[in-house]
């Protein structure tokens, strides 16, 4: 194991994958649970059924976490057993205590699947990739793609770096943050959005994950969720953030290719022929 694996796995054993006082795990802060997102969040989570075919024997979850939110269990309501991979022993317990009989619990790592070719009529991978050094997101792609069953489908969800609808909200951020004179909070070092220290990530470009990816397998770029937490902090408020996040996502099904190359989270849909 790398020495960046191993502080990830030390990060998840130790911080992100306990519970805190308030009933949720650590790394939900790094989610908007405000309830004027809710219905938004909860719709793009769904998404994911758009890119999995329901029913099998087995699906893996590669990076799977404690399985965190109830909208992930449904990835595997239509199948037999539901495959949860992780590098945390934490993640694999938590997971456990959530659903059970049905799933089956590996400690592994992304980019070295310990399985069998075809082994599985689905994948899905939920910000999971990121955490490995760049180079070897090729190999995890090829790993998920490797252990598919033929004519079925892997969905597989990750941030780009600094997509275009981020830069443009960064500048109005800036000056929403000086009118209102707050200034930049001082996070912990784990609490660092882009990297922080324990759970080193490096993100793509839709530019590198075509040509890199993109090249060697069958794959379709589509939204998941166009806004990052930190945006939807600051520009979706109590009064009428509601109906601004039901034209946001009408707005991404309706021009899915813009938002889903320019938007934070694409949704990426690996098919094997």
């Amino acid at each position: 194991m790398t020495d960046t694996k191993q502080k990830v796995r030390e990060f998840y054993d130790e911080i992100g994958w306990m519970q805190e006082n308030d009933g949720n795990y650590q790394n939900a802060r790094y989610e908007d649970l405000r309830p004027v997102s809710r219905e938004y969040i909860h719709k793009t989570r769904l998404r994911v059924m758009n890119g999995l075919i329901p029913t099998g024997r087995f699906i893996l979850d590669a990076g799977s976490g404690p399985v965190q939110y109830e909208e992930y269990k449904t990835y595997s309501a239509g199948y037999e057993k539901r495959v949860c991979l992780d590098i945390s022993i934490q993640a694999l317990r938590e997971a456990r205590t959530r659903i059970g009989d049905h799933g089956l619990f590996v400690v592994g790592d992304l980019a070295n699947l310990p399985f069998k070719k075809d082994a599985f009529d689905g994948a899905v991978s939920m910000h999971a990739i990121h955490h490995l050094a760049l180079p070897e997101h090729p190999k995890a792609y090829a790993e998920i793609h490797r252990v598919l069953a033929p004519s079925r489908t892997a969905a597989i969800v990750n941030g780009w770096h600094n997509p275009l609808l981020i830069r443009m909200a960064e500048p109005l951020i800036g000056l929403m943050r000086k009118l209102s004179g707050r200034s930049e909070k001082k996070k912990k070092e784990w609490l660092n959005e882009e990297d922080p220290a324990g759970t080193f990530v490096q993100k793509m470009t839709p530019e590198w994950f075509k040509k890199e990816i993109g090249s060697k397998m069958t794959v379709e770029i589509k939204p998941w969720r166009s806004m990052s937490t930190r945006i939807m902090r600051w520009f979706v408020r109590p009064f009428g953030g509601r109906t601004f996040l039901k034209f946001v996502f009408w707005l991404e099904g309706i021009f899915p290719t813009f938002f889903a190359e320019n938007g934070q989270y694409p949704l990426i849909v690996v098919r094997k022929s």
